[in-house]
């Protein structure tokens, strides 16, 4: 399985995003920060960072993104905003958001492991998309690891959950009560028809 190595604070920094919005609050970079011009971008250039950023932040190789875009181009609704909700069922983005991982880097590693399960049944692929009313659970053989016991108790990680989706309090268990909108995903600036634009040429 192809996987993105490159450094998360320096890639952050060129596609113009905050690391906290991979999860990494930490992350910082001093490289080049002092007296940095840029030239201009051109409209080209500014399609395909677009593109990059959104493909860098939820952690998709070109082949699989492209995909994603042929299918929300065959969607009713505006092709961009169907691409994001397309990216945002991903399973491991699901993790993510339900605070189970830190970054979606994690939760794709925890995915892959098997730790999680789909309305009982146990989903080892990253990319699955989940649906409406699906219910996403900790496997009972993975919740006595310390990656998980540290997500219960009063010293347990605060997390904001998107109002599309509930995670049951002291459980490691959460549910997908509707399908995100556009409005929904907010955490970072995406201009998604530059990307419309970029493949529609």
């Amino acid at each position: 399985m192809a996987k993105n190595t490159q450094p998360i604070a320096k890639r952050c920094k060129a596609l113009g995003i905050s690391p906290a919005a991979m999860g990494y609050a930490k992350k910082t970079t001093e490289r080049n920060s002092a007296n940095q011009t840029r030239k201009k971008k051109s409209e080209y250039a500014l399609q395909l960072q677009e593109k990059q950023k959104v493909k860098f932040v939820y952690g998709v190789m070109e082949k699989q993104f492209r995909m994603y875009y042929e299918k929300a181009a065959r969607m009713p609704g505006k092709t961009g905003e169907e691409l994001l909700v397309l990216l945002e069922r991903r399973l491991d983005n699901i993790v993510y958001r339900m605070g189970f991982a830190a970054t979606r880097r994690q939760a794709r590693q925890l995915v892959s492991h098997a730790h999680f399960t789909v309305n009982g049944k146990k989903v080892n692929i990253p990319s699955y998309l989940v649906k409406a009313g699906d219910v996403i659970a900790v496997k009972d053989s993975s919740r006595s690891s310390a990656q998980f016991k540290r997500l219960l108790g009063e010293d347990a990680p605060m997390v904001l959950i998107p109002q599309w989706m509930e995670r049951e309090k002291n459980d490691l268990k959460g549910t997908v009560t509707r399908l995100p909108v556009r409005e929904d995903i907010n955490d970072m600036p995406i201009e998604e028809h530059l990307i419309v634009e970029l493949y529609s040429k």
